[in-house]
This record gives C-alpha cells, sequence and structure tokens, in this order.
C-alpha cells in the first residue's frame, strides 16, 4: 500500500499525490527540534517526493503550506530547491504554497505537497523470487543531522526508483517493520523479521527505505546501496 492518493486525470495518465508535514522543528524558541528551515524543507520535500517516486510518479509541482512566519519562506523555497536539484529536475517542478501571516505562532509548522504524474497503464513491477534490504539507516529528530552519514541520500533513492528493477517502500515515523507489511500487504510480527538496524524506530523524514529485488539482483543491489545496504530477512511462522 502507497501512502499516495492517484487521481483520474486523462485517458493517458493519472495524477499521484503525496504529502508531509513537521511540527515543532525549527527556529522558534519553543521548537523541539532546533534546526533552520532550509533543512525543515528539504527533509519534508524528501518524504513527499520519495512517497510519489515509488508509487511510479513524475513529480511537476510541489506547493508549500508555511506557518513559520514570512522571513521563513525564502529559506523554506531554498530547501526545496536543494532536492529538486538532486534529482535532477530544475526547470521542470514548479513551487507555489502559501504563508500563514496574520497570526504568528510558539512553534514551527510546515506542511508540503508534491504532485506527480504517470501512466495510467502503469503497472509496478513483480517480484518471484525475492529477497528484501533497509538502504539507510532508521533517524530522528537530532539524530538526523547528528547521523548525517546514515541518511540514504536522495539521489540513490531516485536511482533505484528509475534504472532498478525493484519494489520500493520509503520508512517514515512507523518504522521500518510496518512498512514492510504495507509493502507486502500483511502484518508482521516482530520476532518474524531480522535486521541489523532497529525495526521499530522511527524513521523521521524517510532516512532510509525497503527494497524488495529478485535474487540474483543481490551483487548490482549492494554495489549501488554500499555501506547503506541492512539485510532483512523474514522468517514466518
Amino acid at each position: 500500500m502507497r501512502d499516495v492518493q492517484i487521481v483520474p486525470w486523462n485517458q493517458e495518465e493519472v495524477m499521484v499525490i503525496s504529502a508531509d508535514n513537521s511540527g515543532g522543528i525549527g527556529q522558534k524558541e519553543e521548537d523541539q527540534v532546533s534546526v533552520p528551515y532550509d533543512i525543515v524543507s528539504y527533509f519534508s520535500f524528501r518524504v513527499a517526493v520519495m512517497e510519489c517516486l515509488a508509487a511510479g510518479g513524475i513529480p511537476f509541482s510541489v506547493i508549500l503550506q508555511n506557518f513559520c512566519g514570512n522571513d521563513a519562506w525564502i529559506p523554506l523555497v531554498t530547501g526545496i530547491h536543494k532536492g529538486v536539484q538532486e534529482l535532477g529536475l530544475d526547470g521542470e517542478l514548479g513551487i507555489t504554497g502559501s504563508t500563514e501571516s496574520n497570526f504568528s505562532f510558539c512553534q514551527s509548522a510546515v506542511g508540503l505537497t508534491i504532485l506527480g504524474k504517470r501512466k495510467a497503464d502503469f503497472k509496478e513491477t513483480s517480484i518471484v523470487n525475492g529477497r528484501i534490504a533497509v538502504i539507510g539507516s532508521p533517524l530522528v529528530g537530532g539524530e538526523v543531522m547528528l547521523q548525517e552519514d546514515k541518511v540514504v541520500p536522495l539521489s540513490l533513492f531516485s536511482h533505484f526508483a528509475k534504472e532498478v528493477k525493484c519494489r520500493l517502500q520509503p520508512v517514515g515515523s512507523k518504522g521500518i517493520l510496518y512498512e514492510l507489511g504495507q509493502l507486502k500487504g500483511k502484518l508482521f510480527q516482530e520476532e518474524e523479521v531480522t535486521c541489523s538496524v532497529d525495526l521499530l524506530k522511527s524513521s523521521g523524514p524517510a532516512t532510509c527505505f525497503i527494497v524488495e529485488y529478485e535474487k540474483e539482483m543481490e551483487s548490482e543491489i549492494k554495489r549501488l546501496a554500499g555501506g547503506y545496504f541492512h539485510e532483512v530477512l523474514v522468517s514466518l511462522r
């Protein structure tokens, strides 16, 4: 199950809509995590665009909802542009949105929506003799900045989505075990799944993702992922 909405558009294409939001993260005095606003929007963009790409969508528009004040708008847009550049989509992704300027808030809040499109006859990759891995590590809050070397690059996820025969599932706040269930369409118990990273921990702004691939693709998957690769073993009881 993908965390997106699919909307009929025309006879040839459908619209893929994905979204993310964050609260209490930014540069206000009462924020729980203090980071610049370009970092806030970059990671929010990451989450939404990864969901869009995983569902086969080609993003074409970003809608930003800013509750951090007028001064935050330019840094927020700057963070989005960073993500757009990593995807090689300069000039192909429009950015619009709105700022709440009538009222101020004690904490920062941002909402972000991605509009994408895909072919109406799109079919997800079928995996017969599948293996599973986590690429990246689950991180949340201040860990995202302190352990940046463990955050899977957006460009790597994009390469998997566009060039590799596989199925992808970004991991967010509900953790790897939950997202594995979403990918496979069943509920897994913790004792059924083994991995070197925490299966239950929040992955915050999609700092890792799950990939399912054919057995013969394993060497190529490991080569591409490098040190971000973590094997997942599933033993159904």
